[in-house]
């Protein structure tokens, strides 16, 4: 049996129907020490807080929210380059959050990550034909079918056979996002972690390397985890989106209805940053005002994270962490006093088994 034979045996197979992925409370917390003679532990930041969800096959699932909530921490602890501090992680129903590097072997060959700067990570001492060979070797592909397998590959993100012998450095960005791609591609995935893949790139070029990933799944079934804080961007490749904050979900919804019936107030913050390209509606609209800095992640605010910048803020706010409450159509909000539903909607609404375990029992408000 060959390497790469072995390999599909040794993964876990899901039953039909089941989640690619599923995340349950997971948590990321990073210690924070003071002292100059003994290091000792004064805090934690809380950068992953309690965190659920799920990926289903062929699905593409946006993660958008400001810089510093937690996204990119999220995805990296998600294929174990960062280890959780508590909560599960299954893959295709196996649990992987606490296996060790023989038994994560290969399941990364099934999880790869594509990263946000195309430079810094591809190593600028190799040509581009080692930087895919390594990968193809690991795989278990025989030496006389390497060349062909990098040529194949360099083919599907569009470069040619000639960019084979060149460094990094002699790619333009875009170039080099698509070399990172290819190399991911090379184990075989099933599922990709893109940490916001083209925020280093010009606007054209964005929306080639975009393209490409859309052709890319469909052609090779490819499941997506799409990090990104350009919500015009995740809007055009999701298929549900997570919007994230301090650490925790404040609402999940498939993409067309957040865009159209954002629930929390975060949500619609974001949204009303998105810029319009006509510059007289762009000036008329009325945008949601959120004012003041993000928390401190050390000591994060106690209750709802948002209700020291919310407009819709109250004491209950301040005192209680709302729940993740499931509205009809499957969308979820964690808002004590959420926006664009009626009191129909909030009647039949029910509180999600993602729910953070420190959330309270109050059901939302009109």
């Amino acid at each position: 049996m060959s390497v790469e034979a072995e390999s599909q045996a040794d993964t876990p197979r899901a039953p039909d129907g089941a989640p690619l992925l599923e995340v349950e409370h997971l948590r990321v917390l990073f210690p924070v020490k003071s002292g100059a003679v003994v290091a000792r532990t004064v805090g934690h930041v809380h950068a992953v807080d309690d965190v659920s969800f799920e990926l289903r096959e062929g699905e593409t699932l946006g993660i958008v929210g400001e810089s510093g909530c937690g996204k990119t921490t999220l995805i990296r602890s998600l294929v174990r380059l960062i280890d959780a501090t508590s909560g599960a992680i299954r893959y295709r129903g196996g649990d992987i959050s606490k296996s060790g590097r023989k038994e994560l072997e290969p399941i990364r060959r099934q999880m790869q990550m594509v990263f946000q700067d195309p430079q810094s990570s591809l190593n600028p001492r190799k040509r581009v034909t080692q930087i895919l060979a390594t990968p193809l070797k690991i795989r278990g592909v025989p030496k006389d079918q390497i060349e062909a397998e990098t040529r194949g590959l360099l083919d599907k993100v569009g470069l040619h056979a000639e960019h084979l012998n060149r460094f990094p450095h002699e790619f333009s960005g875009g170039q080099r996002q698509r070399i990172g791609i290819a190399r991911a591609l090379a184990l075989d995935p099933k599922l990709l972690m893109l940490d916001e893949p083209v925020s280093a790139l010009d606007v054209s070029i964005q929306a080639q390397v975009i393209n490409l990933l859309d052709e890319l799944q469909d052609e090779l079934r490819l499941s997506f985890v799409f990090v990104a804080h350009d919500l015009s961007v995740v809007r055009h490749v999701s298929d549900r989106i997570v919007v994230m904050y301090l650490g925790k979900l404040v609402e999940v919804s498939p993409a067309e209805e957040l865009y159209d019936k954002p629930i929390h107030p975060y949500t619609s913050a974001l949204l009303g940053a998105i810029p319009i390209p006509d510059p007289n509606e762009n000036r008329a609209r009325e945008r949601p005002i959120v004012g003041g800095e993000p928390p401190n992640p050390i000591k994060p605010p106690s209750g709802c994270r948002f209700h020291t910048r919310c407009p819709r803020a109250t004491e209950v706010c301040q005192a209680v962490e709302p729940q993740l409450t499931e509205y009809p159509g499957g969308h979820l909000a964690a808002c004590h006093h959420p926006q664009q539903v009626s009191a129909a909607e909030i009647a039949s609404a029910v509180r999600s088994p993602a729910s953070p375990l420190s959330s309270g029992e109050e059901a939302p408000q009109p």
